[in-house]
């Protein structure tokens, strides 16, 4: 039988990062310092890799040329230890300078932690700039201010988007219904079904969605928050299985459909609110880690390296100089 592995130890440099202070290299604890990207211009692409983008830009503070890496929204860690090693290193001889570190607002994440629910998430509501590789959320007119216990209006959000909270009318709602809409967006996009519930009244919106999530499961979230259905709802809803999401995948589709992106959705269209994907949990999925290739969906989307449900949730990028 082997014996224990034997211990080694760099012959050069092996107590660098014991002699510096913690700071130095606990990268998962750094904070790195946002500033503004809207002072950066891009000019054109140089390349791309397996979880970033690079590009020639312009400082349009200074017209300082720099180059500027857009990092997708994968783990935060790995985000953090690339800045924080660039921050250790600058000046170095021959090294690349880091000049600036920039976060895009981010668009849902960002109006939550704000305590604003946008309540309208659709994609007539998301414009994309393909060329600037940027996105707006737009249209605020339904959106409210989120206070803790308190009930909100359900007329709100359009038909084909709304969670099931608001079609069996209970008022006591949080951002998750926006997590809803976003996951309505993505089933639309994979499954290159446009809308996914197409439900032709409010009523049969909630139909639609229980012969895809299941009534069993609806009326598990009726009991656990004590809501009274419609007494409407008895014969239009009957008994409906659980589908499972394989079963939406075509040969039209397939090439859109990834383990990762049925696991999101999945993790995104809930009946209970409170089991939904925040807006940070699903920028960390490993379904953005995994979008390397050139998607097609419908009109309203190009999905290019980045998907536009990743510039939604928000991306990292920072400029350098060489």
């Amino acid at each position: 039988m082997p014996g224990p592995v034997a211990g080694s130890k760099s012959r050069v440099y092996a107590d660098v990062n014991t002699l510096k202070s913690r700071e130095y290299w606990d990268y998962e604890a750094h904070v790195p310092n946002w500033n503004n990207q809207e002072d950066y211009q891009l000019v054109r692409k140089l390349g791309r890799g397996k979880y970033s983008e690079v590009f020639e830009a312009i400082n349009i503070t200074n017209n300082e040329k720099v180059v500027v890496k857009i990092l997708k929204p994968v783990k935060k860690k790995k985000i953090k230890r690339e800045i924080k090693i660039l921050e250790n290193l600058r000046g170095g001889t021959n090294i690349i300078r880091l000049v600036d570190t920039v976060k895009d607002p981010v668009a849902l994440d960002y109006c939550h932690s704000m305590g604003i629910m946008h309540r309208d998430v659709k994609p007539h509501n998301v414009m994309i700039d393909h060329q600037l590789r940027k996105l707006r959320l737009i249209d605020w007119g339904l959106a409210e201010f989120y206070h803790p216990s308190q009930e909100y209006n359900v007329r709100v959000a359009s038909r084909y988007f709304k969670g099931p909270e608001l079609l069996v009318d209970y008022q006591m709602y949080d951002y998750s219904l926006d997590m809803w809409s976003l996951g309505c967006m993505l089933a639309s996009m994979i499954f290159q079904k446009e809308p996914f519930f197409h439900g032709q009244d409010n009523y049969d919106q909630l139909v639609r969605i229980a012969k895809v999530l299941g009534t069993d499961e609806l009326f598990g979230y009726l009991r656990k928050y004590h809501i009274e259905l419609d007494p409407r709802f008895k014969d239009l809803l009957g008994q409906q299985s659980r589908k499972r999401w394989e079963q939406f995948v075509q040969t039209e589709n397939q090439h859109l459909v990834s383990p990762e992106a049925l696991d999101l959705l999945d993790k995104l269209l809930r009946y209970d609110h409170q089991q939904r994907l925040t807006a940070t949990e699903a920028m960390e999925h490993p379904y953005f880690c995994k979008q390397n290739k050139h998607y097609h969906t419908h009109s309203f989307y190009h999905f290019l390296s980045f998907s536009p449900l990743s510039l939604l949730l928000g991306s990292t990028v920072y400029s350098a100089t060489l």
